[in-house]
């Protein structure tokens, strides 16, 4: 599952895609934790997740530790119905902050115009 990445106004969002799971889990991780440790600031769009489980979910938690250990604000935004379930689940949602689903967010420009890509 590749993770999107797109510079904005000093802002680098990462589009992840697909299932966030145990199968997938490994190869997220060495990904998004490179694009952490290179921003300034860092959103995680989520909106395009269709499966998670737990280790999906400790990855949200481990990309929120490795920020915050590099001083990098990150937000996820864009949350799935697949995200929200794991969130509410877990009780995850005030820990983990930025809780917009994609349907309370239809500012949320996902086109990429005016973003630059970034693979």
């Amino acid at each position: 599952m590749p993770i999107l990445a797109k510079q904005r106004k000093g802002v680098l969002a990462l589009h992840v895609e697909g299932d966030m799971t145990i199968y997938t889990a490994a190869s997220l991780k060495n990904e998004l934790m490179e694009y952490i440790k290179q921003a300034s600031e860092c959103e995680i769009v989520l909106s395009e997740v269709s499966k998670m489980d737990s280790a999906g979910m400790q990855l949200l938690i481990l990309a929120k530790r490795e920020a915050a250990t590099h001083k990098t604000p990150l937000r996820f935004i864009g949350h799935s119905k697949a995200v929200m379930d794991v969130m509410d689940t877990y009780d995850m949602s005030a820990y983990l902050g930025g809780t917009t689903s994609i349907a309370e967010a239809p500012s949320l420009n996902l086109s990429g115009a005016g973003l630059q890509e970034n693979h």
